[in-house]
């Protein structure tokens, strides 16, 4: 028996073949790796695109008995992503379930290789190697101190100890918050536009922010609309992660009305 991120002991079989998970970039990740193996994902699991499996509804409200009738070998989930309930009662109906902990790019590509060559009983497949090396090669061009919205109304931005944060802090951003007591902290706007950043960073997920709905908010600061799943994703995304978030935090520029 192995043990998931969390240290929970997983009863992973000798061989796994059908997997449900419960985190779209963790689709993602096996999806790509070993395309049979899905068996079940979340409403939310959008890539790869055209992936055709079994729905589960979300992330945080899960439909347990719908997992439970795909008979999985394994459900794999995430600790900021998944309600402890959830899990639990998972588990208590004997599905073994492994769950990921991801805070840095680093944690995620130690974990997502457990997660498929101990939990799924795969191969480490070459994207993981390619993540590794992008990352590695990342050096940044510039030093920006940012503010980095996630919601509005009420607007709620990253704090401590998120992989997001690890993310832009590899390419040079720094995080205003990263020092708060809260990883995600509900912030008033005046405070927001207080704060010192010569950035913004507005990503299109879990809040869909655009050019047109955003920016307007931080009058003279540099806006930076980036993609949020290069931004917040790890999994095959990692690969391009690096290079696609430099070019749309060089393409910021501050809100024209």
């Amino acid at each position: 028996m192995t043990a998931d991120d969390t240290g929970a002991p997983v009863p992973v079989r000798g061989r796994v073949r059908r997997v449900v998970s419960l985190v779209p970039s963790l689709t993602e990740a096996v999806a790509v790796t070993a395309p049979g193996l899905l068996a079940g994902a979340t409403d939310w699991c959008t890539h790869p695109a055209g992936l055709d499996v079994a729905r589960v509804r979300g992330t945080k409200n899960p439909d347990l008995g719908r997992v439970a009738a795909l008979e999985p070998d394994l459900v794999i989930g995430n600790t900021e992503e998944n309600r402890a309930p959830d899990v639990e009662a998972l588990r208590a109906a004997g599905i073994p379930v492994w769950m990921t902990e991801i805070r840095t790019v680093e944690e995620a590509l130690a974990s997502l290789r457990r997660m498929l060559v101990e939990g799924c009983r795969v191969p480490a497949p070459a994207w993981l190697a390619d993540a590794a090396r992008a990352w590695r090669e990342t050096a940044p061009s510039a030093h920006r101190a940012a503010v980095v919205p996630i919601w509005r109304r009420p607007w709620m931005v990253v704090g401590h100890g998120t992989f997001t944060g690890d993310v832009l802090a590899r390419l040079g951003v720094g995080n205003l918050y990263g020092g708060h007591a809260e990883r995600y902290p509900k912030i008033p706007l005046d405070e927001l536009t207080a704060a010192g950043a010569d950035l913004v960073v507005l990503p299109d997920e879990p809040y869909r922010f655009t050019a047109d709905d955003g920016p307007e908010a931080f009058p003279g600061t540099d806006a930076a609309l980036v993609s949020g799943r290069y931004l917040t994703w790890y999994g095959p995304s990692l690969v391009e992660a690096p290079r696609v978030l430099a070019e749309q935090l060089a393409a910021a520029a501050p809100h024209r009305p």
